[in-house]
């Protein structure tokens, strides 16, 4: 399987509903590395997984829809406690909309999988790894 990742970072605040998250129950800031990873079983025509420009392009955009903002008050997370684990699969599902409209292009049709990382810090991160 070949793969090629790219990154970014998000900045957000939110707080967390449960004991399980102690002192993250109050309203706090995080900042995350994001990466995705796209998979695919051969190389396009091209002999390249994907189009990283346009890889990184697409990244950018899907997390600027979360940068600096309060997820707490985003309709789309109402109720929702946004663990690092929720959001990765957010960002997942959010990249691969992007695929299937054409955003990456028509080489990205072969695309096996797609895997978002955030790393909460430098000992902890998160992923969600999703077909395409």
């Amino acid at each position: 399987m070949f793969s090629i990742t790219v990154r970014d970072h998000i900045m957000i605040a939110h707080s967390f509903r449960g004991d399980v998250f102690g002192p993250a129950q109050r309203l706090h800031g995080a900042t995350f590395l994001v990466d995705a990873t796209f998979r695919r079983e051969q190389l396009d025509d091209d002999n390249i997984v994907v189009d990283i420009g346009l890889a990184t392009q697409e990244l950018g955009a899907v997390v600027a829809e979360l940068n600096y903002r309060n997820l707490d008050n985003e309709p789309d997370f109402a109720g929702i406690n946004t663990s690092t684990e929720f959001l990765a699969k957010v960002i997942a599902d959010r990249l691969a909309e992007r695929i299937e409209k054409g955003a990456l292009g028509e080489g990205a049709k072969g695309l096996a999988g797609l895997t978002v990382t955030l790393h909460e810090s430098h000992v902890a991160w998160a992923s969600y790894e999703r077909a395409l």
